[in-house]
C-alpha cells in the first residue's frame, strides 16, 4: 500500500493493524496525523495516542497493552517504533537466513513472538489501532534484505504501508510547495542547495523553510547565505564544495573552503569522511565505466547509496578531472591524514592544510 492509498484507505475504515514499512519521513508523518484525526477525537488524543519501542519493551507487552482498556481512552491509537527490533538477532538471525522459509521458528523466542502477533491479528481489541513502525531499512542495496525480513516478521498483519525514500526532484518539488505556502520567495538554486543541505529528506527541508520563513517574514526572500547560516546541515555543502574544490587541482578555493569549515567549527575528521566517500565512488564511477551524472545516479542509487543530481554531478567532474593513479594516490593520503588526526595531540587544521597542499600539487 503507497501513503496515498493509506490516505483514502483511512478516510473509510481503519484497520486494526498497520505496519508501517520504509525510511522516508515526509509521507510517513502525514498518515500518522491523518490516522489520529481519523480515530481519536480532539479531546481524546492525550490520552489515546500511546507510543511504544520494541527496543525498549518486548512485542508481547505491546500486544498486552493493545489489549487492555483504559477508563481515560475508549478509542486508542498505539504506535509500536522499532519495530525491527523484535526480529531475532545473533545466532537465530544467522538460522534464520539460512533457512529457505524465512520464517520464524515455532518454539524459538522470534517464533513465540510472531505466534502472539498472528493471534492478536485474529482477534484485535475493538477501538484500537496499532502501527508497527519500521523507518531503519531502505528497500534497495544492502538492506533490501532486512526490510524483507522485517515484512515476513509481521506477515500476521495485511496491511503494510510503505515508504521508499523519495527522488530528489520530488523533495525539491515538496520543499517548493511548502514555500510557497508561506510565502517565502525563493529560487531554485536555493531549493537545490536547501534539499542537497538536509540530504535529500523532503520533512527535513520543509522544517528548515518553516524557519526561513520566520526569519525572512511574509513576502520575504533568502539568499544562499541565510541558508549556510540558518540550516545547521548547511555546512555539508562546503564540504562537498571542498570535494569539488580538490578534484578541479584548485588549491586556492580548497584551501579557502577550509578556512570556512575551521571557522564554522566543523569537526575536521568528519570532513575528511566525506573526501574520502566522494573519491571511493568516485573510483567507482570510473571503474563501472559510468559516463554522465544519470548514469552515476542511477547507478548508485540501485547499491542503496542516498545520490541526488548535485552529487552524483560532483562525483562525475571528480573522475574526469583526475585518473584513477591520483585517485589512488588521494585515498593513500587521505588513510594518512586520518591517521594523522588520530594522534595524541593533532593540529587538525595543520594536518588538513598539508593534505589539501599535497592533493593540489
Amino acid at each position: 500500500m503507497t501513503p496515498e492509498q493509506f490516505l483514502a484507505h483511512v478516510k473509510k475504515r481503519p484497520s486494526p493493524l498497520y505496519l508501517f514499512l520504509g525510511p522516508e519521513s515526509y509521507h510517513r508523518d502525514a498518515c500518522r496525523t491523518a490516522l489520529i484525526e481519523r480515530v481519536l477525537p480532539p479531546e481524546e488524543r492525550e490520552d489515546g495516542f500511546v507510543r511504544h519501542d520494541l527496543d525498549e519493551i518486548g512485542l508481547a507487552a505491546a500486544i498486552d497493552d493493545a489489549r487492555s482498556s483504559s477508563m481515560f481512552a475508549p478509542r486508542r491509537v498505539i504506535w509500536v517504533g522499532r519495530a525491527e527490533a523484535a526480529l531475532p538477532k545473533g545466532k537465530a538471525a544467522a538460522a534464520e537466513e539460512d533457512d529457505d522459509d524465512d520464517k520464524p521458528k515455532s518454539g524459538s523466542k522470534a517464533g513465540a513472538a510472531a505466534e502472539i502477533l498472528t493471534a492478536y491479528a485474529r482477534n484485535p481489541a475493538a477501538d484500537t489501532v496499532v502501527v508497527f513502525d519500521s523507518a531503519r531499512f531502505e528497500f534497495e542495496g544492502e538492506d533490501k534484505a532486512k526490510a524483507e525480513r522485517v515484512r515476513k516478521f509481521f506477515a500476521a498483519i495485511p496491511d503494510c504501508v510503505e515508504f521508499p525514500r523519495l527522488p530528489v526532484m520530488e523533495a525539491r518539488r515538496i520543499a517548493q510547495e511548502a514555500a510557497r505556502q508561506r510565502n517565502l520567495r525563493i529560487g531554485a538554486a536555493e531549493i537545490g542547495l536547501l534539499v542537497e543541505a538536509v540530504g535529500g529528506s523532503a520533512a527535513r527541508a520543509v522544517i528548515e523553510i518553516e524557519k526561513l520563513s520566520l526569519f525572512a517574514g511574509p513576502g520575504g526572500s533568502v539568499s544562499e547565505a541565510d541558508i549556510a547560516r540558518l540550516a545547521p546541515q548547511a555546512q555539508s555543502t562546503t564540504i562537498f564544495a571542498l570535494v569539488a574544490a580538490i578534484g578541479r587541482n584548485d588549491r586556492v578555493k580548497a584551501l579557502g573552503l577550509l578556512d570556512t569549515l575551521v571557522r564554522e567549527g566543523v569537526y575536521l575528521p568528519l570532513a575528511l569522511q566525506f573526501l574520502a566517500a566522494q573519491f571511493r565512488q568516485a573510483l567507482a564511477a570510473k571503474e563501472a565505466n559510468l559516463r554522465n551524472s544519470m548514469q552515476v545516479q542511477g547507478y548508485f542509487q540501485k547499491m542503496g547509496v542516498a545520490m541526488w543530481p548535485s552529487r552524483a554531478d560532483q562525483i562525475l567532474q571528480t573522475m574526469n578531472a583526475l585518473p584513477d593513479a591520483q585517485i589512488r594516490k588521494a585515498l593513500r593520503k587521505m588513510a594518512a591524514a586520518d591517521k594523522a588526526l588520530k594522534d595524541a595531540r593533532p593540529d587538525d587544521r595543520v594536518i588538513m592544510e598539508e593534505f589539501v597542499l599535497n592533493l593540489t600539487r
